[in-house]
């Protein structure tokens, strides 16, 4: 249950701290008093989206902390799977919003998302606003609905994750054969591309040692030419370069005899000696190689204008990058045979998935069939000391075509109010006291197969008066079996009459500013107020009598 609420500059209330009791509790006020707000915070505090400006004006933040008491709900593995505290006793959910729009949630002091925030809350609160009884219309809520009623939260949560595996395999499928489609189209393309290129026989660096070797073919006669007249001034008989350092070095060991310091220099001679005949015989080598060969340098030629042709082709710079390039060719022709592979072993996948959607989906479909002839026999029994003798319910479901993420059942609400008149779509014949009382009937089939601590109804008391208000909030005060909670908000005498904790929200409005309060009454407050709904601002002796009459019979 809600133990306590804080609630600090949000809209009108600038610090507002409120204990709230078990059983059936009401919250009254004049029209404006700030009921609503109240209620959008505790929206907030359960990961609502809020936005900067429901902060009040002049401040940089809001915030929002409830302290729950969720003993014997059986929640603490809920809270382990989330990394949470657990502390059953005292369970505090905070939220802040900031001017810019940024917020922050804490359980137990522990920052967690919104997502977290609102799934673990969905555990603690319900809130029915008066938006529920309009998405009572609607399919995908008529199913949650009956979903819930028939306790199918682990069935369905088993066949949304079969389906979404079905629907992940039917994509995969499907891409891998448009692939398929794409690359056969171009197969014949591609084996040519991938022959021409084997058929070539590339090595990595060929390309540069052909240009190589292709520069020095076509410059045969100039390199030899050159080389011979270096050889000659390194080695000719007239003053070659050989002769003049071997004269030097003579010279220089006879100096060394008798001055040991030329020791080094002569050294050094040697070694110059040794390094100009090296040279010499290295250009020797060179020169027989740069022989003009006609024949030799066609082929190079010819192998260069192949390698240029297909780089330029294939839009490479490199042999290197043509060799990778010929890989890529070799992996899609590759992948292509193994596609038709893959194909059929994803068709058994998405076959054997479908059997089991389908499997899951019946379990639906019969648990849902089930709990809709229960749960319409149930509020028409409710309907009936509601004010609506006549009232037929029944829910209508049919196995559709196809599958969605909540099964394979078209689910309708059908109702009729009068005797004789046919039973149409719920939101099509209802009026909005009608709506307000079968939703009220259906919270309350829901109160006894799921374990909320604490339910909110937000006016759901709209369109009704008298008697039937009152028959409503002994409803209301049913629902409270077990320690649960009920919280409503409402504008009628009757149900607030029928209240164990009675709260008046209202405000005071100063000269600047405009705020929200709101405060527990006592015995004699409660009869005041009762009256106040009773018989207006004029409060009369008769109307707190009545006022009395109502709250003690």
């Amino acid at each position: 249950m809600l133990k306590s609420l804080q609630i600090k500059n949000y809209v009108l209330i600038r610090d507002l701290d409120i204990s709230f009791r078990p059983g059936f509790s009401v919250l009254t006020g004049q029209t404006g008093a700030g009921k609503s707000i109240i209620l959008g915070a505790i929206d907030m505090l359960m990961g609502q989206r809020a936005e900067g400006r429901a902060i009040a004006e002049g401040e940089d933040k809001c915030s929002v902390e409830g302290h729950f008491d969720i003993t014997g709900y059986g929640m603490r593995d809920l809270f382990d799977e989330n990394g949470l505290d657990y502390d059953e006793a005292d369970t505090i959910f905070r939220r802040e919003v900031m001017r810019s729009g940024k917020s922050r949630a804490f359980i137990n002091d522990t920052p967690v998302s919104l997502a977290t925030l609102r799934s673990i809350g969905s555990h603690l609160i319900d809130i029915h606003s008066q938006h529920q009884n309009l998405l009572l219309g609607t399919e995908s809520f008529q199913t949650g609905i009956l979903d819930s009623i028939a306790g199918n939260e682990g069935l369905l949560a088993e066949y949304r994750d079969a389906y979404s595996r079905y629907r992940q395999c039917i994509s995969t499928l499907e891409k891998l054969r448009q692939e398929y489609e794409e690359s056969r189209r171009e197969q014949d393309y591609l084996q040519f591309q991938s022959d021409e290129i084997d058929k070539a026989a590339l090595t990595d660096g060929e390309q540069q040692e052909l240009e190589e070797e292709q520069s020095m073919l076509s410059h045969a006669e100039d390199i030899r030419t050159a080389l011979i007249e270096a050889m000659d001034s390194l080695s000719g008989d007239a003053a070659g370069a050989t002769d003049s350092l071997r004269r030097a070095l003579q010279a220089m060991r006879q100096a060394a005899r008798n001055l040991p310091s030329a020791e080094s220099l002569a050294e050094r001679l040697e070694s110059c000696l040794i390094e100009i005949r090296d040279i010499d015989s290295e250009a020797s080598r060179l020169e027989d190689q740069a022989s003009v060969n006609p024949e030799r340098l066609e082929e190079v030629t010819e192998r260069l204008d192949l390698i240029y042709s297909l780089e330029r082709k294939h839009h490479c710079d490199t042999v290197g990058e043509l060799i990778g390039y010929a890989g890529s060719l070799k992996d899609k022709l590759d992948r292509l045979e193994s596609c038709q592979d893959e194909t059929a072993e994803l068709e058994k996948q998405s076959e054997a998935l479908l059997k089991e959607v389908k499997r899951l989906a019946g379990q639906l479909s019969e648990s849902r069939r089930k709990a809709a002839r229960t749960a319409g026999a149930s509020v028409v029994q409710m309907l009936v000391p509601l004010g609506i003798p006549n009232a037929r319910f029944e829910i209508e479901t049919a196995v559709k075509d196809s599958f969605d993420m909540s099964g394979a059942d078209s689910v309708h609400f059908l109702f009729s109010a009068n005797q004789g008149s046919q039973m149409q779509e719920l939101s099509a014949i209802a009026s909005g006291g009608e709506l307000s009382r079968v939703m009220l009937a259906v919270k309350y089939l829901l109160a006894g197969t799921c374990d909320l601590p604490t339910i909110i109804f937000d006016e759901i008391d709209t369109g009704v008066s008298g008697a039937i208000a009152e028959k409503m909030a002994l409803m209301m005060r049913g629902m409270c079996a077990e320690g649960r909670q009920v919280i409503a908000i409402s504008h009628l005498p009757q149900i607030a009459a029928k209240s164990d904790t009675h709260y008046l929200v209202y405000k005071e409005e100063g000269e600047e500013s405009t705020h929200t309060y709101i405060t527990e009454l006592d015995k004699e407050q409660r009869i005041t107020e009762t009256a106040r709904m009773m018989s207006g601002a004029t409060i009369t002796d008769a109307a707190m009598d009545n006022a009395r009459a109502l709250i003690y019979n």
